[in-house]
């Protein structure tokens, strides 16, 4: 199975392509979707649907994986999150999307809810196998939330299989 992660951001959004196979995972590729700040926001939100709308032609997923908006003291911040967010879930339609919070991703890849980026990059490097952690951590947190999802299959196929 082929999952897209997506961590999104106006000014960075980060996706993330592995494949499943059973309890193996494995990095297929990553990147980063960077805005500049000075662009008009319609603008920033195409750029940021046209690539994510390349890697699903590109890499096929069959499904995909999207970290959920957090709660922000800066309303204008959240509320810019939440349009880049919903670009990606358009450039991702007709696949089917989990949403994950980033606690839950952590905790998914770490083991621990409240875990730093170093922390999720390292883990993120140690389960697809890679030589080097990816970089930057808007990539990782993309791959991170891919392998939440991977792991949240198994759990609900597992609790499929013993009903």
């Amino acid at each position: 199975m082929i999952i897209l992660g997506i961590d999104p951001g106006l000014a960075n959004t980060g996706w993330g392509v592995i494949e499943t196979s059973g309890s193996r995972f494995r990095c297929v590729a990553y990147g980063c979707i960077t805005t500049d700040g000075a662009m008009a926001l319609p603008s920033r939100l195409a750029r940021i649907h046209e690539s994510l709308s390349e890697a699903v032609a590109k890499y096929r997923p069959d499904e995909a994986a999207i970290e959920s908006v957090y709660f922000s003291n800066n309303a204008k911040s959240a509320f810019a999150t939440g349009q880049a967010r919903g670009v990606a879930i358009l450039a991702a339609h007709g696949v089917p999307l989990g949403e994950y919070g980033p606690g839950e991703i952590k905790l998914a890849v770490v083991g621990a809810g409240d875990a730093d980026k170093h922390q999720v990059q390292y883990m993120v490097r140690v389960v697809l196998g890679l030589k080097d952690e990816p970089k930057p951590d808007h990539a990782a947190d993309a791959l991170a939330a891919a392998i939440c999802h991977a792991n949240s299959r198994t759990r609900t196929s597992l609790a499929g299989a013993a009903s």
